[in-house]
């Protein structure tokens, strides 16, 4: 714990040196002027004093240490900051004004160790990782913001990135360091996006979506050096299309489900597990893998109004859903509950597996069960919503209901309780279609 002395009217933080931190800090006290000769004041720029301090040592005790390369390079940025200053490179320092480098030299003082002038004098190598090797580092970088993703949520995260990063290296025509990439590369990567475009016919937002996938990339890994002021090479780099039509998901028409896959017999052949998520999508208006991904307690059946519990989970069945205005109460109405009745448990197997929806589209599509061939099974979704608009409900209680933004909704803060589930099994049986005796 510091404290205070006065010397020359003058007030001094006073500290002993804690004993892991005798390694780069070989005084046993450390002082340092507060800067005031007010006693209240010193008092009150202690803890920040001495929190600068600590931060110090950490940072130096760090670049001392045998670690990797990033850690070190991230201390010594730290190490620059705790002294006012960002962290240039030797190479940079030599190329810009000699006043830059006087004033880092008389920064240091006597007792300062050898990783203080390193920092300040840019002695730590930059880090070489390479493109190629951007993701997995993002992902060790990002464990705690992914530790709810199960396998497959995962494999949804790792792969455009991949993809990204390979298209990447492709257009440069190297696997050049992260922190060489600059401005040039991202719209030499726009320029290939551009001719594969125009030769190959594909559409802007693939393009698009690879720009986005790099730029988060690049800033995950920025953000864990401590950099002063990353770059953000691909500010205003994206491909626009002047004519492009904005698309939307086809809608399954209420009277084509109705008559079509309600009928007897329409899914014969169809595991009964693939038949059932159709069945509770087409009643809840739930994201797909909101149904297929349901942990096995998930789907309450004993309570006074049986329902969906959509989380985010932990555990051996762990998952993350799409966002916070995702999370709700499904009750569960018509066919949606008589087919979760069938699967108290939910779908094993569909969970933490990305093959229902292929599976779906193809078998509804082979039977000629689909209403074109630009219709998915995700259109029911859009078709519950529809439903619900159709009663007269408004765009926000539409939007609790469907998991979307109610603030976003509503284009302004949100007050007041949430709708109870009472409220949301009320709404629900407005659009509940009758239950064919062959799907009781």
């Amino acid at each position: 714990m510091a404290g205070i002395i006065q010397r020359n009217g003058r007030w001094h933080l006073r500290m002993r040196v804690p004993q892991r931190y005798r390694l780069v800090e070989p005084r046993a006290e450390i002082h340092r002027s507060l800067r005031t000769e007010s006693e209240r004041e010193a008092m009150r720029r202690l803890p920040a004093a001495e929190a600068a301090i600590l931060a110090e040592l950490d940072a130096q005790l760090a670049m001392g240490a045998p670690t990797e390369p990033d850690d070190i390079f991230k201390a010594a940025v730290a190490l620059a900051a705790s002294r006012g200053v960002s962290y240039r490179s030797a190479v940079e320092l030599s190329n810009g004004p000699l006043d830059e480098i006087l004033e880092r030299l008389d920064m240091l003082q006597k007792s300062d160790s050898p990783q203080v002038a390193d920092a300040l004098l840019g002695g730590v190598d930059v880090p070489q990782l390479k493109l190629s090797e951007l993701v997995a580092e993002v992902e060790r970088i990002c464990a705690h913001d992914n530790r709810l993703k199960n396998s497959s949520q995962m494999r949804l995260w790792r792969n455009p990135r991949h993809r990204a990063v390979a298209n990447l290296i492709e257009a440069l025509g190297a696997d050049k360091p992260v922190l060489e990439f600059g401005v040039a590369d991202a719209k030499a990567h726009r320029k290939w996006w551009r001719n594969r475009i125009e030769t190959e016919g594909l559409k802007s937002d693939t393009a698009n979506k690879d720009f986005s996938n790099m730029a988060s990339l690049l800033s995950h890994y920025y953000e864990s050096l401590d950099l002063d002021d990353p770059p953000r090479p691909y500010s205003g780099i994206s491909i626009r299309e002047k004519n492009a039509k904005k698309t939307r998901k086809l809608e399954i028409p209420v009277e084509w489900m109705k008559e079509k896959w309600l009928a007897p017999g329409a899914f014969d052949g169809l595991n009964d597990e693939a038949r059932d998520i159709l069945l509770i999508s087409i009643e809840t208006g739930c994201r797909q893998a909101e149904i297929h991904d349901l942990p096995s307690d998930a789907i309450v059946l004993d309570a006074e109004i049986p329902h969906l519990r959509v989380t985010f989970e932990e555990g051996d069945e762990k998952r993350e859903i799409k966002n916070g205005s995702s999370v709700r109460l499904v009750p569960l109405v018509g066919i949606a509950l008589a087919a979760a009745k069938r699967h108290p448990q939910g779908f094993p197997r569909y969970r933490d597996k990305r093959g229902y929806s292929n599976l779906i589209n193809k078998f509804l599509r082979n039977r000629g069960l689909m209403p074109s061939a630009k219709h998915t099974v995700g259109g029911t979704r859009h078709a519950w919503e529809s439903r619900l608009k159709a009663t007269g409900l408004v765009s926000d209680d539409r939007a609790e209901m469907m998991g979307h933004s109610v603030g976003s909704a509503r284009a302004r803060e949100v007050y007041g309780d949430e709708m109870d589930l009472n409220g949301r099994q009320r709404l629900a049986q407005l659009v509940a279609l009758d239950v064919p005796a062959h799907l009781e």
